[in-house]
């Protein structure tokens, strides 16, 4: 069971979308949602190496002060607002039953609080990132790369999921990163309504296959049966296709099988779904 997800925020206008997403979950599941602001130092938005007089410096500062905790204060309010849309009660604390909501504070960089809160959620909850406007990516990565645990990236929608997790598609390649997104995602997929299981049929590791990963989801009592796919040039186009083909709300993968930089570079499965994915995708890693 899926009892805390963690929803990292900033005033970049994609805090509802994700807090949507994860309030679909946390309503499935009973889970309790963190979501935590990152707040940058002060000191950390001075000029690198430029000499700045002390009275200058101190304004700077105070100013830096005083609009962060603007920005606090109107980001709480707008999610204290999301929380009674959505249906989340508000706490303090991770303790209690019933879909709910907390804020947490935190001052640093946004990848050490990621890792700080991630390492001990259920799931982190993020945006798809914004290639236009280069935002979203450093958020993906610290997810994915430094907590590790299960990412849900979440693309934009133009009216919130009312649920997630109910019909559930899991792409195998039989990797380790496709093994690690099976064991992580159980607590989704005990739950989901139905499973597939996407295949291509030629790329299995060596001693598994597709039919192992059906003995083992009935190991856990989760029936599930195989959609193959064809093994174009762009898998994961085909994969992205076959998945709302099957009429799946939300894919299950390994992410990175190759290296990031390898894959930012020269294309990859999981960088061209990142850019391109219209479903929400739960990634491990």
């Amino acid at each position: 069971m899926i009892r805390k997800i963690l929803v990292p925020v900033r005033s970049d206008g994609k805090s509802e979308n994700v807090l949507a997403h994860a309030a679909a979950l946390s309503h499935s599941h009973n889970a309790h949602i963190e979501v935590t602001h990152c707040r940058p130092r002060p000191e950390d938005l001075m000029p690198f190496g430029v000499p700045i007089p002390r009275i200058l410096r101190e304004q700077i500062l105070s100013q830096s002060s005083q609009i962060a905790d603007l920005e606090e204060e109107t980001l709480r309010a707008e999610l204290f607002a999301l929380a009674e849309k959505y249906g989340l009660s508000l706490t303090e604390k991770s303790a209690g039953e019933g879909p709910r909501m907390s804020f947490v504070e935190e001052v640093g960089r946004q990848v050490d609080v990621i890792k700080r809160h991630g390492r001990l959620a259920d799931i982190i909850a993020v945006a798809k990132p914004d290639l236009d406007r280069n935002l979203g990516t450093n958020t993906l990565k610290a997810a994915l790369f430094h907590s590790g645990r299960p990412v849900l990236m979440c693309p934009h929608k133009d009216a919130a999921p009312k649920e997630l997790g109910v019909n559930v598609a899991l792409a195998w390649n039989g990797s380790a990163e496709a093994a690690r997104a099976l064991a992580q995602s159980m607590p989704v997929i005990r739950e989901a309504k139905s499973v597939v299981v996407l295949s291509n049929g030629s790329d299995a590791g060596p001693g598994t296959t597709v039919e192992d990963v059906l003995e083992y989801l009935l190991a856990h009592k989760t029936q599930a049966r195989i959609v193959p796919f064809e093994a174009k040039k762009s898998v994961g186009r085909e994969i992205m296709e076959t998945t709302i083909k099957a009429g799946a709300d939300l894919l299950i993968m390994g992410a990175y099988g190759d290296s990031h930089e390898r894959e930012t570079l020269f294309g990859g499965n999981t960088q061209w779904l990142v850019d391109k994915s219209t479903v929400p995708i739960l990634f491990s890693h």
